[in-house]
């Protein structure tokens, strides 16, 4: 069954690079932005911009009645997502398949709880150095989505749907074999960099460079590693130096959506990442100082708002 119409909810950075790229590949109608009342009436207002284009978005209300979309994206942060679940009811139907871009470990299984796992496959955005201030959005790299099946083996028909529909609309993938695997490392690469840059309150130029910045992302990642495997995911340095790949050829002017988040004076998902490394810490009896630390400064930065 060919994927023709998509449904994307969170019109942030990954919303609006994902939605104005697929806006410029396929039918107007068969793209749907599911926003609020308030928020559609503020974007059609002030308008979406991507790289300087005023984005022609498709703008639906949860309440509305539509026919169920063939892909469902969720690009909402974190604190967002229950409320994500309800919105998105009248675009799930019996073929409908979900990815979920949000960083951590856990909202497939906050979706599934909903829908059921069977419509799920795991999911990471990487690779974009995207910057949104105010209604405006830049980038350099667009980056991408790698999806696939949690286990190993036989790739499902929803990851070869998928697979047909990006390559039909030019958009960025890639197919992983160990998807929750990468699940986790993702997780470790955002525990390092977006709190490490948002402490320092600077940009991937900062961790690029040797020094204190980039140490501590390093040594907030290893953390990470360790905790992985005792929960039974073997990461090892090879996954750290994968990442220290990926981060180098962002533009050293782009900043992660934490470091965003504080220089916009917004409660970030600090929880999402060192509350959950410290908890995990603390399950296993093992020390994570350096994320407990980030965790302190970044709730003390916030503390001053």
């Amino acid at each position: 069954m060919k994927i023709q119409t998509v449904s994307i909810i969170g019109l942030g950075v990954l919303g609006i690079l994902f939605g104005h790229h697929l806006s410029k590949k396929m039918p107007k109608e068969n793209l749907r932005i599911i926003a609020d009342k308030n928020r559609v009436e503020r974007y059609e207002k002030e308008h979406v911009y991507c790289n300087g284009d005023k984005c022609d978005f498709n703008y639906v209300t949860p309440e509305q009645a539509c026919e169920p979309a063939d892909l469902i994206i969720f690009a909402v942060k974190y604190e967002g997502l229950k409320a994500a679940v309800d919105a998105v009811k009248n675009h799930v139907g019996e073929n409908t398949i979900i990815l979920s871009a949000l960083n951590g470990i856990t909202s497939e299984a906050v979706i599934a709880e909903r829908y059921g796992m069977d419509k799920l496959l795991y999911c990471v955005a990487q690779g974009m150095d995207a910057v949104k201030v105010g209604n405006q959005l830049t980038y350099d790299h667009m980056g991408m989505l790698c999806f696939g099946d949690r286990e190993p083996g036989v790739l499902s028909e929803q990851a070869k749907r998928i697979a047909a529909f990006f390559d039909e609309t030019e958009f960025p993938y890639e197919i992983i074999p160990e998807m929750y695997k990468r699940l986790w490392s993702k997780f470790m690469l955002n525990v390092g960099v977006n709190q490490t840059v948002a402490v320092y309150q600077s940009n991937y130029g900062e961790i690029h460079r040797d020094g204190e910045a980039r140490d501590t992302m390093v040594a907030a990642m290893k953390e990470v590693m360790v905790l992985a495997n005792k929960e039974g995911i073997h990461l090892t340095e090879a996954d750290i130096d994968y990442w220290l790949g990926v981060l180098s050829k962002l533009s050293p002017e782009g900043k992660p959506s934490m470091a965003q988040d504080v220089e916009a004076k917004r409660y970030s998902e600090v929880e999402l990442f060192a509350g959950t490394v410290v908890a995990l810490g603390k399950k296993h009896g093992i020390a994570t100082p350096i994320n407990q630390k980030l965790y302190e400064k970044i709730k003390l930065i916030e503390s001053q708002y």
